[in-house]
């Protein structure tokens, strides 16, 4: 018989099998609560899970395949399956027989852990029956995969901000790679926290804040939109000056390089708020000159000025799951460390004001590129008579396999545009990493095509719809 068994319960994130596992001997375990090291069927991803996030996968099975659909989760659950069958294989070949010395060897009960059990010191890689845990950002595509990370870069999870320094590109991290997890062990900063902009990114960002028992003071250009949040505790600012000089630090999340200028720089903006020791962080994705220009004027009141552009999507900033690119003032960026935690899993620090903008823009370039190839793809298929579907099937199984693909080309053969990450911004951030790469004297081609498709795009209406609407422009 099998030994003890899980199943997790945390939240929003859908149900994922996986099984205790012996964690590799240099990998240090976190503090506090018990937890265990476990890995996922049908991933390569390992992560630390607290005993009170597993519950048994027979009790828990159908509830989790109601929940969770698509052809990766399939081919976890058939591993489980397999898994099951040959660890039942072993227990009927070793059923019955003695030891060396002819006495029978009885067979371990099943144990069913509560959520204060913490008697798990038995469990290891041996056989345990596999448990569905939450996917905390640990499952299929977005968790810690132990196999390709090494120990020194990066941790599953850790109870503490641990800042890691990369001597390659002379960048620096923090590191959860877990954020719920992290999450739950974070002590928010006694400084009060100011944030302009509730948009799609900026929405999670200011909900994970409170959540986390931050002091946050909010305003939105729509007022409305600040509600919601002032529900959940968070106080109100009038003005954009208000909140920059009632708050110790305040965060802005906005549309482009005009909307982040005028912010600061317009009517009862930033600007006038700021006095000496006041914190500004810039996460809108924006130029590097016009990170260099509010560098200059909050620095020039005696402020202090980081910028920490965020890449991800709304499902990622409403999990706590972003990844944040910081330059700047250090010190800014040190005195955020619990911000960050709640807000993202990961955090570098990449030197001077405006790499950062760089960094994002690149990604953001790439990001843009490849949205506009699959699309090309995808009506390609159609034009030729192939199976869109079976493209997609094919496409993940293959070295491009990842969530990003399989969600988007979802999205698209079910029309469903639903503005996950706004095509208008990264038509936007195409044209500003041109216009980088026409500063650095770069060709950027590829870039510069897909610019072009994403314009036809916006031309038939699709600004705000997801960056997958792409796909629109190949079929009118």
């Amino acid at each position: 018989m099998c030994p003890s068994s899980f199943r997790g319960k945390l939240g929003r994130y859908p149900p994922w099998p996986g099984k205790v596992v012996s964690p590799p001997k240099d990998l240090k375990k976190p503090r506090g609560k018990k937890c265990h090291f476990v890995k996922f069927f049908g991933t390569e991803d390992h992560a630390w899970i607290k005993v009170e996030q597993l519950k048994p996968y027979h009790a828990h099975k159908e509830e989790m395949i109601k929940i969770n659909k698509g052809k990766r989760f399939q081919q976890a659950v058939d591993a489980v399956e397999d898994f099951l069958k040959k660890a039942k294989g072993k227990e009927q070949n070793s059923d019955g027989k003695g030891d060396s010395k002819g006495r029978k060897t009885p067979t371990k009960p099943l144990k069913i852990l509560e959520e204060d059990d913490e008697d798990l010191s038995d469990l290891t890689d041996s056989d345990p029956e596999p448990s569905t845990l939450e996917r905390l950002g640990a499952g299929p595509g977005s968790g810690f995969n132990w196999e390709s990370s090494p120990a020194s870069s990066m941790e599953p999870i850790s109870k503490r901000l641990k800042i890691v320094e990369e001597v390659n590109n002379r960048s620096t991290s923090i590191q959860a790679a877990d954020s719920t997890a992290i999450n739950g062990s974070i002590t928010p900063t006694d400084k009060r926290i100011g944030f302009l902009g509730l948009g799609l990114m900026g929405s999670g960002i200011v909900s994970n804040l409170l959540k986390m028992g931050h002091v946050v003071t909010v305003w939105n250009r729509t007022a409305e939109k600040c509600d919601l949040f002032i529900q959940e505790g968070a106080r109100l600012g009038r003005t954009p000056a208000e909140v920059a000089s009632t708050c110790d630090i305040t965060f802005s999340c906005v549309s482009d390089p005009k909307a982040a200028r005028d912010l600061v720089l317009g009517p009862s903006g930033v600007l006038q708020g700021i006095r000496p020791g006041k914190c500004y962080v810039e996460m809108s994705t924006v130029d590097p000159g016009t990170i260099t220009e509010l560098s200059q004027v909050i620095t020039s009141r005696g402020g202090r000025f980081l910028e920490a552009p965020v890449a991800g999507s709304q499902q990622l900033s409403n999990d706590g799951m972003l990844v944040i690119l910081a330059a700047g003032d250090r010190t800014v960026y040190e005195d955020c460390s619990s911000c960050f935690q709640a807000m993202a899993k990961t955090s570098f620090f990449l030197g001077e004001a405006g790499n950062a903008a760089r960094m994002m823009l690149i990604l953001n370039m790439v990001q843009g590129s490849f949205m506009a190839t699959i699309a090309e793809g995808l009506t390609l298929a159609q034009a030729t008579g192939q199976s869109q579907q079976t493209f997609l099937d094919i496409l993940c199984q293959g070295q491009m396999a990842s969530t990003f693909v399989d969600q988007k080309c979802q999205n698209i053969l079910q029309g469903n545009f639903k503005p996950d990450y706004y095509l208008k911004h990264i038509q936007k951030d195409l044209r500003l990493a041109i216009s980088m790469g026409d500063k650095a004297n770069h060709p950027t081609p590829m870039a510069a095509a897909a610019n072009e498709v994403y314009k036809r795009a916006k031309a038939l209406d699709q600004s705000d719809n997801d960056i997958s609407a792409v796909y629109r422009a190949y079929i009118h």
